[in-house]
């Protein structure tokens, strides 16, 4: 079996209906002092996936304090920089508040080119970080309109080169790539990246992949939930990962995790059904399924809300405060 690390999409959830305050992490009137998520988070899995690598640039200064705050073995798998896989949403961003067309397209178009000088503040965000030997892997991933055409093939494998030398996954979500499954392989194989085995509701463009990892260095899988009814249409982003995968689901999902560990070295798993912790509770059912340790205590609201995890992780007792409170 490879070196296999079971985490979550982000750490950080601290509003909206999704809140993972007062599930998995205790609620805010019994926390201790100086309490730490990522220390909390980290002290239970041995890797995450930084979503905030999309939104904005990373800063060296926030990588070094993640290290300082992580065990050592703990590994961070950062999502690329929207500009590079999100260019229509870059320049949403770029130019908020403003009504549509009051900014040239081509201004728009020049704002969103990406330059080498993009390149390198990514490469110094993150470099305390790779420094340590805490990368687990960049993730690129494209949105659901990037097609496979000669111009989006020709930009991956720019983006793929610009990047030589990273440990590299690849999410795309069309169709048109496993329709054209060969030039996708051998355009991933040829850079040593992982394609991304996603799990999503499913739609007629919706890509198709077999489960398979391509390369035998890594293999990353990301569980976005199924909540298909709320996918595109939703009152909060966050309503569309409203999704807690069935124990079933997850025997499936602990099957094709094992026959893909016995062909590569190391295997990466994310849960991104982040509303209302469901990620932490199905990665901790994960984890319980493929034979990994389950340590840390969890508030009894956690394992109440999912109670199959009653079996198998220590329910923390409450605070003095908390009882007096209740």
């Amino acid at each position: 079996m490879g070196q296999l690390r079971i985490g979550t999409s982000g750490w950080n959830y601290p509003t909206g209906r999704g809140t993972w305050t007062g599930i998995f992490y205790p609620a805010a009137d019994t926390r201790p002092k100086r309490f730490d998520e990522l220390v909390y988070y980290a002290e239970r899995f041995d890797t995450v996936e930084v979503n905030s690598t999309f939104y904005g640039q990373p800063r060296a200064e926030v990588a070094a304090s993640w290290v300082r705050r992580t065990p050592p073995g703990f590994e961070f798998s950062l999502k690329l920089y929207r500009k590079f896989t999100h260019p229509e949403m870059f320049k949403q961003a770029a130019v908020p508040g403003l009504p549509p067309g009051a900014v040239p397209p081509d201004v728009l178009d020049e704002l969103a080119r990406v330059t080498p000088a993009d390149l390198d503040a990514f490469r110094r965000g993150i470099d305390p970080i790779a420094s340590a030997g805490r990368l687990g892997m960049l993730l690129a991933q494209f949105p659901p309109s990037f097609k496979q055409a000669p111009a989006t093939v020709a930009y991956l494998e720019w983006l793929l080169r610009a990047f030589d030398g990273y440990p590299m996954a690849v999410e795309l979500r069309h169709g048109s790539w496993s329709d054209h499954l060969a030039g996708t392989l051998t355009l991933l194989n040829g850079f040593g990246a992982a394609w991304v085995q996603i799990d999503e509701p499913k739609f007629l463009f919706s890509i198709r992949q077999n489960e398979l990892p391509n390369v035998p260095a890594a293999y990353y899988m990301r569980l976005h939930g199924r909540n298909a009814a709320a996918w595109w249409r939703h009152a909060a982003a966050e309503d569309r990962y409203d999704y807690l995968y069935s124990a079933d689901e997850m025997d499936g999902f602990a099957r094709t995790i094992d026959a893909a560990g016995r062909l590569v070295k190391k295997l990466y798993v994310y849960q991104n059904n982040h509303f209302a912790a469901k990620a932490p509770a199905n990665a901790l059912m994960l984890k319980r399924r493929l034979g990994l340790p389950t340590p840390g205590t969890y508030p009894p609201a956690f394992v109440e809300r999912y109670p199959e995890l009653a079996s198998y992780v220590a329910v923390a007792t409450p605070s003095p405060a908390s009882r007096t409170s209740s």
